[in-house]
């Protein structure tokens, strides 16, 4: 059994439009605060055997200017990397997949001795996006799989209460507990983009097909 609403509550996201080195951009924004000091946070977003614990496997050399493989998924180069210091860490990342690259940034901040606030962001370039994919999913496309790794990591870090490998997340993606948590977080992006100016009617349609393509299921199911 998962926490599930405990961690959709815990959860700020937020999605904007806008432009940086003359081009335009999504950036999409999730923030959680874990009960774990900060050096903790920083080794289990930053070490191999720890990054498998909750996420995914992971290869390469993940050092500064050198290049990572998750198994199955994205892989890319580390851009920065500042271990804690003066209660705050950071490190960013491109995000490469299916011949596509975007940017992510890790940002650590100490809340008191025995917690740590996360903010993750995801930049992507609009021209990057294919229209019809956006058009249809939304910032959920990705945020939902954000929103996953962000249960898996409070999982790990006792945040959330329950237990779930990630060799168990795609079966559990199609039960109830599962279908329920994809719901919620699907929903949530649609609060962050209404929020962004978008009409929120729009906005819960791309929702309800992110869910669908998550679950395997129609809007209804």
């Amino acid at each position: 059994m998962v926490d599930v609403p405990t961690q959709l509550q815990s959860v700020t996201r937020t999605y904007r439009l806008e432009e940086r080195d003359g081009q335009a951009v999504h950036v999409q924004s999730l923030e959680q605060t874990y009960p774990a000091a900060l050096a903790d946070v920083w080794d289990a977003l930053t070490t191999a055997e720890r990054i498998q614990r909750w996420f995914l496997p992971i290869s390469g050399d993940l050092r500064l200017g050198r290049r990572y493989q998750f198994e199955g998924n994205a892989g890319g180069e580390i851009l920065t990397c500042e271990p804690p210091e003066d209660g705050a860490a950071e490190f960013s990342v491109t995000w490469e997949m299916m011949g596509a690259v975007s940017w992510v940034t890790l940002r650590l901040a100490a809340d008191g001795e025995q917690a740590t606030r996360v903010e993750l962001e995801h930049l992507s370039n609009v021209a990057d996006i294919p229209a019809e994919m956006w058009e249809t999913f939304g910032p959920g496309a990705t945020g939902v799989g954000w929103d996953g790794g962000l249960l898996g990591l409070g999982l790990h870090l006792g945040a959330t209460e329950g237990s779930l490998a990630p060799s168990e997340a795609e079966a559990w993606t199609l039960t109830d507990e599962g279908r329920s948590f994809y719901r919620g977080a699907a929903d949530g992006w649609a609060v962050a983009h209404t929020a962004s100016g978008e009409d929120a009617e729009v906005a819960q349609q791309r929702a309800d097909a992110t869910y669908g393509f998550y679950t395997g299921t129609d809007q209804e199911g």
